[in-house]
């Protein structure tokens, strides 16, 4: 019969309760306990003694002791959105490898819950927070500010804000999508957008216009539904378009509205491609499960969780860096959705079939995907950001 553990009349055993048990001293228990070390046989004794006693960490004493917390923080719209999926896993694999557990809100998009999560970090409850909000106002930037802690974004900001922040670009992707649409024949693109008080849907609705402009195509309204970034409304949104306007394509402000309208058309017995082609946003897992399988413009979801996860962990490092921008380029992953005929055709020698968005001022000629352009470092700006223009906008997080 194994021995009963050893639970002292005090009440929660302690460091000196596992440092009797191991019949070792109290400094020797402790940088044990702690994860400095010891000879092999102290390190054997002292974890032995800890499991019978029923001994656990004071998480609480451990934080004050170190101010840190061992813990980072994501706040995101909708945790279900394959987006955000993406993005956690990637911020959770670097968080994890740091050292530190990944802790995740879901806000709704919410702005009163966004702005309140940004000042609870007043009581230090993470080590820092990853945010990717889809809109952004003053008052969510004077709380990143204030922020006794790092705080990163997900998504664009001013650029005189005082924060470190990944970004991409919307409107690049967009042009993306709609050159390969008119390169394929078509020329009554309609556009399925989100909401336009978000930076997402107001760039993306930019991108559109100025893409048909460049090519000499008058935008014609009746080809544009305005809904939200959700199945149900995507497929709301096809058939209210479809209702009263006859596209050759679709292009549709995220995945999940393109999924919605791909089952809109369906159920309209309207085939796809060979009648109505189809593009989505984001490139996310989605895209590979339709029938057919969904172009998409890639815009890095899990790349730009990875490196804003770096640069918060070198931030809680270093809280004296200067305010960095990381940028991750948008690309199209052609598939059978928007290919004459439903199937891909195969690349030209040395080309590939993911098209990546040339640098501003470059040509249009498509290049091997880029993840990620090099970060740059911004130069310091006033501890109170330019706030009278951002008012009401909105980043580019999660529905990009």
């Amino acid at each position: 019969m194994g021995r009963k553990r050893l639970q002292p009349a005090a009440g929660r055993p302690t460091v000196h309760t596992v440092a009797a048990r191991a019949g070792v001293s109290i400094a020797s228990a402790s940088r044990v306990l702690n994860g400095v070390g010891g000879s092999p046989e102290t390190i054997r004794k002292v974890r032995q003694a800890a499991a019978e006693v029923g001994y656990v960490p004071n998480a609480i004493a451990r934080s004050l002791q170190s101010q840190r917390t061992g813990l980072v923080a994501l706040a995101v719209a909708d945790i279900g959105n394959p987006v955000y999926v993406a993005m956690m896993r990637a911020i959770e694999a670097v968080v994890a490898a740091g050292g530190r557990q990944l802790l995740v809100h879901a806000t709704g998009g919410d702005v009163a819950t966004e702005i309140s999560l940004l000042r609870r970090l007043a009581h230090r409850y993470v080590d820092g927070m990853i945010v990717s909000p889809i809109r952004i106002t003053d008052s969510h930037l004077e709380a990143m500010v204030v922020s006794p802690v790092p705080v990163v974004v997900v998504g664009q900001l001013p650029d005189d804000a005082p924060v470190d922040n990944v970004r991409t670009d919307s409107r690049a992707g967009v042009a993306l999508a709609v050159d390969h649409l008119l390169a394929a024949g078509r020329r009554r693109i309609g556009f399925l957008n989100g909401p336009l008080d978000t930076v997402p849907g107001a760039a993306r609705d930019a991108g559109f216009r100025a893409a048909l402009a460049r090519h000499g195509i008058p935008v014609d309204e009746d080809l544009i539904e305005i809904g939200d970034f959700q199945y149900a409304a995507g497929r709301a949104a096809a058939a209210r378009l479809l209702a009263r306007a006859e596209p050759d394509a679709l292009l549709c402000a995220n995945d999940l509205i393109a999924v919605g309208a791909l089952h809109t058309l369906l159920s309209e017995e309207r085939r796809v491609p060979q009648e109505v082609a189809l593009v989505g946003m984001d490139d996310t897992e989605l895209a590979q499960m339709t029938f057919p399988q969904l172009s998409s413009v890639s815009l890095g979801s899990a790349d730009r969780g990875r490196r804003a996860a770096e640069l918060l962990l070198e931030r809680i490092a270093d809280p004296d860096l200067p305010p960095r921008r990381a940028h991750v380029a948008p690309s199209l992953v052609v598939r059978a959705s928007s290919i004459p005929g439903g199937t891909p055709r195969p690349p030209a020698p040395g080309q590939p079939t993911a098209v990546t968005a040339p640098e501003p001022g470059l040509g249009t000629s498509p290049a091997v995907p880029t993840a990620a352009a090099p970060m740059t470092a911004m130069p310091a700006s006033p501890a109170s950001p330019r706030t009278t223009s951002t008012a009401g906008l909105t980043t580019e997080g999660g529905t990009r």
